[in-house]
């Protein structure tokens, strides 16, 4: 039994010899290996949480095909705004000449804009307003003119006299939206550039302000071919800041200056190193959302929302659908056929004035709708809206400025933000009472994964750099101190 024991046992100590040479051998593979196999863990699980980014891509929206050689040329041009007198006597023959629809009686704003109220806005248009003077205005900040993706961009740039010892000069790009202008931003501009001169020295934070105009808006050339975005604005706006010499910088935006802005800082998110809005706008979609809905009028705490998203949101339907579809008809018209409507506003300065500056009283504050006048004048001045109107007359915009909703409005997410792909960077919301439509800070969270400030101001509406200048800009010194301190 032992001569059958003996040569099994032989070769199993054999065996176990030879794996102990084979694991010393390979002492080194062993933990290499194991290494090897952490790390590639470790990657994974960090590009499971790494910043998504938005594709900048490139585009070319000059005539014809895109030129298969040659530089494009990256000058920056001093440009400036200029009148003639031909140009005045045309608009004021076509002023002459309008033909008006009597209102309803006691119709006030309800169906538009009151024909009664329009006729005195057109006599002040037509004997009153200095156009020669308000392009003076016009001219009081530097402009400029330079080339990018095959068009002329307009913007001002505008930089602060003074900087005292110790304070840092941080660029902010803001963006206008429809129907505004970069002139919506002439009140707040000297308080981000010169904050001592009007109070706001209480910090050390002082800008120098770029605000372009969206192609195809004022004196921005409009693209030549379809499919101009927001994604397509975003990129054009980073390649100015970058040929301005800027590597990081802030944003701003409201209306469509808020899609374009949040476009950027998905786009590059190293670059901006903050986004501060005045409107935030994100779809109701999702089961969570609508219980998030029908729970908050009863039990806001349970589902993150205050009193004053209560205030602002309720009653739901009321403010939420109803009164957006009653502020939307001109975004179907635009977003589907905008050539057609916009043939008869490039044609007519009074149906001009009325399609714009209707905006500027419902959108202002919805309470204006029972006024006769529109309540237009105790917010602005005629001047002041007949400037931003001219900017549209004059350079024939109207037309490019409408086709962008239906450039936008094709394809997803539309205006809204959206949440699959998120906002990273920190993040500063005004909510003014005013504005068309309210997202809680609980809401906002979905998409703005680093808010820094949520603020509820106390009044202002749809055009906060235009009505409430000052406030917004206490706004924006506040989230650019806290993000600086970061």
């Amino acid at each position: 039994m032992w001569q059958e024991f003996l040569p099994n046992a032989w070769e199993s100590l054999l065996s176990r010899i030879r794996s102990f040479e084979f694991f010393q051998k390979n002492a080194v593979l062993v933990p290499v290996a194991a290494l090897g196999v952490g790390g590639m863990l470790v990657c994974w699980l960090r590009s499971r949480h790494k910043t998504k980014t938005l594709e900048m891509g490139d585009g070319w929206w000059g005539s014809g095909e895109r030129p298969l050689k040659g530089k494009e040329d990256e000058s920056i041009r001093p440009f400036k705004i200029e009148t003639s007198d031909k140009e005045i006597e045309d608009l004021h023959h076509r002023l002459d000449q309008a033909r008006y629809a009597p209102p309803l009686e006691g119709a006030a704003f309800h169906y538009g804009f009151n024909s009664n109220y329009l006729q005195k806005v057109v006599a002040y248009w037509r004997n009153q307003f200095d156009w020669h003077k308000q392009v003076e205005i016009l001219n009081k900040y530097p402009h400029f003119l330079t080339t990018i993706e095959g068009i002329n961009i307009h913007f001002i740039h505008v930089k602060p006299s003074y900087v005292p010892h110790g304070r840092a000069v941080q660029p902010l790009l803001m963006v206008h939206g429809w129907p505004g202008s970069f002139y919506e931003f002439y009140k707040i501009i000297p308080l981000l550039t010169e904050p001592a001169k009007h109070g706001l020295a209480e910090g050390d934070v002082v800008f120098e302000v770029i605000c372009p105009s969206i192609p195809g808006y004022g004196f921005s050339e409009a693209p030549h071919q379809k499919g101009f975005t927001t994604v397509a604005a975003a990129r054009i706006f980073h390649k100015l800041m970058n040929r301005l010499g800027f590597k990081e910088y802030y944003l701003q935006g409201g209306d469509w200056g808020s899609p374009i802005t949040i476009n950027m800082a998905q786009m590059l998110p190293q670059s901006v190193k903050g986004l501060h809005l005045n409107m935030v706008f994100i779809a109701i979609r999702g089961l969570g959302r609508m219980i998030s809905v029908m729970l908050g009028a009863y039990v806001p705490w349970l589902v993150g929302l205050t009193r004053e998203d209560v205030r602002r949101v309720y009653p739901f339907a009321q403010k939420n659908i109803y009164n957006i579809l009653r502020e939307s008809g001109y975004l179907h018209i635009q977003a589907t056929k905008p050539d057609t409507a916009g043939c008869g506003l490039n044609d007519s300065p009074v149906g001009l004035a009325a399609y714009i500056l209707e905006k500027f009283s419902t959108w202002t504050d919805d309470s204006f709708l029972d006024k006769d006048d529109g309540a237009l004048e105790s917010k602005y001045s005629l001047d002041e809206l007949l400037t931003n109107v001219m900017i549209y007359w004059v350079t024939s915009s109207i037309v490019s400025s409408m086709r962008f909703y239906k450039e936008n409005m094709s394809k997803f997410p539309g205006p809204a933000a959206d949440p699959r792909l998120g906002v990273h960077v920190p993040t500063g919301i005004a909510a003014f009472p005013q504005e068309l439509t309210h997202t809680p800070r609980t809401w906002a969270k979905d998409v703005f994964k680093n808010i820094v400030t949520y603020s509820y101001m106390p009044r202002g509406g749809h055009f906060a750099a235009f009505q409430e200048p000052k406030l917004l800009a206490q706004d924006i010194m506040h989230f650019v101190r806290k993000v600086e301190q970061l």
